[in-house]
């Protein structure tokens, strides 16, 4: 029987994390979770998940600087990263900017307004995309 492929969900929201790892859970995938930048990279290291759902505004280290340093080591590159952000409709109210989410080397970008079959979906594609 082939291993459940494991994903990683980001998100200072607990409600968040609960409806998007139940969707998860549900379609077949083992789930961890963390709620901040520096949690993530922990995990990720510790943990070597399959693929990564990173919410962007969060406190401690925000998602662009954690997705920054998972790419920037050979441990955790190879993770593909869903960055999931609500900084368009935020812009004028934070300090995150448009190039901000333009540069960063996460492998997949989604507005947060989503649904989280939307996510679901890009998970999916992601992980599709590795296996190639």
């Amino acid at each position: 029987m082939p291993q459940k492929k494991t994903i990683l969900v980001v998100d200072d929201d607990p409600d968040f994390l609960d409806s998007v790892g139940a969707l998860l859970r549900r379609s077949g995938y083992a789930v961890i979770t963390a709620f901040d930048g520096d949690e993530a990279i922990a995990e990720a290291r510790a943990r070597g998940p399959d693929a990564i759902v990173l919410d962007v505004m969060m406190p401690r280290k925000d998602g662009y600087a954690a997705c920054a340093e998972l790419k920037a080591d050979p441990a955790t590159a190879g993770i593909p990263v869903l960055l999931l952000t609500a900084v368009a409709g935020q812009v004028t109210k934070t300090r995150f900017t448009h190039h901000d989410g333009m540069t960063t080397a996460a492998d997949d970008y989604l507005d947060k307004a989503c649904e989280p079959v939307d996510i679901l979906a890009r998970v999916t594609a992601l992980l599709a995309d590795r296996e190639r």
